[in-house]
């Protein structure tokens, strides 16, 4: 019997998940050069709370103090055929901007041809009435660099310090974590579901051993790869580890990966950014092709509030 995919259109011919490029690449620039000038107000961002990609640049947002600079709408976290959607709910809202009732009409104002999938985040301009930016690398780059004239200055979430190693490691949580967990819940043969899960794992290994002596992945501060594995790590024991069947352990069970993902929780503004809800909701019932019951279930209980129990001697000097 065939299977279905959950996106046919990004499934290869083994059974592997292969996520769609990007589609909107454009920059806000802060010295005008290009046709996207920073400037408050102008910009807005249409997130879902459920998303990852999209939770990384509502933590930068935060982070960066732009909350009074650009604006934000959260989509309700069930998907169904007509893609993500704007509705009264608790925690989400219709969209003060445009009256759209859909994403999709935001894609296909930007683009009338536009035919891939309808993804979050969306960083739109509310001056030419298109999209920017749908790609969260960037828009998080964006709100780091091109906004700090509307920003805080600190924290500099891709210090020049560490760029280099900063950027090779970000990209490794990338293949293997942040969207290693989609390449195992999303295939449609056994080994190409095993084949990813394993990767995740043993990802999952050497990002324990590397905090085994750092606060954060480079040392006492915090930076945008931080946030990226958070993104993946308060999902995981709640969806990733069930629903995409990414069961060799939970996070719960890593000493240093657990008491880390408590320590970015518990900095300040960061637990709002975090709806569980929507997080189960918008998995167990929108993958219907993993979870055709639709059932969403009442566990696991997580405390995200609890002391992380890390050693208190870490230090900055701790960065190689």
């Amino acid at each position: 019997m065939a299977v279905q995919a959950q996106f046919p259109d990004e499934q290869s011919a083994d059974g592997k998940f292969q996520r769609q490029e990007d589609a909107f690449r454009a920059w806000v620039t802060a010295d005008g050069s290009g046709p996207y000038a920073v400037a408050a107000g102008r910009y807005h961002l249409y997130v879902s709370l459920a998303c990852p990609w999209a939770s990384r640049t509502v933590i930068v947002r935060h982070a960066k103090g732009l909350g009074a600079a650009v604006g934000l709408t959260v989509l309700d976290p069930i998907r169904d055929d007509r893609g993500w959607a704007f509705r009264e709910g608790p925690g989400f809202s219709a969209d003060p901007v445009n009256g759209f009732s859909f994403l999709r009409e935001a894609y296909l104002a930007s683009d009338p041809a536009y035919r891939g999938r309808v993804t979050v985040p969306v960083l739109w301009d509310r001056q030419t009435r298109r999209i920017v930016n749908n790609s969260e690398d960037d828009i998080c780059r964006m709100f780091d660099g091109a906004f700090s004239a509307l920003a805080r200055p600190t924290p500099t979430l891709f210090p020049a310090a560490v760029e280099g190693e900063h950027a090779r490691l970000a990209q490794f949580i990338y293949e293997h974590v942040n969207n290693g967990v989609y390449r195992a819940g999303f295939a449609t043969t056994q080994e190409a579901y095993a084949g990813a899960a394993r990767e995740v794992f043993a990802a999952l290994d050497e990002l324990e051993e590397r905090l085994a002596t750092r606060r954060f992945l480079f040392g006492a501060a915090i930076v945008e790869a931080d946030w990226r594995l958070f993104c993946t790590l308060v999902r995981f024991d709640a969806v990733y580890h069930g629903h995409f069947k990414c069961n060799v352990r939970r996070i719960a069970d890593y000493p240093n990966l657990q008491g880390y993902l408590l320590d970015l929780y518990q900095q300040p503004g960061i637990a709002a950014t975090v709806n569980l809800d929507h997080i189960k909701r918008h998995y167990y019932y929108t993958h219907d092709g993993i979870n055709p019951t639709r059932i969403v279930p009442i566990g696991p209980a997580l405390d995200f509030s609890r002391p992380s129990g890390r050693p208190a001697h870490f230090t900055a000097a701790q960065t190689r």
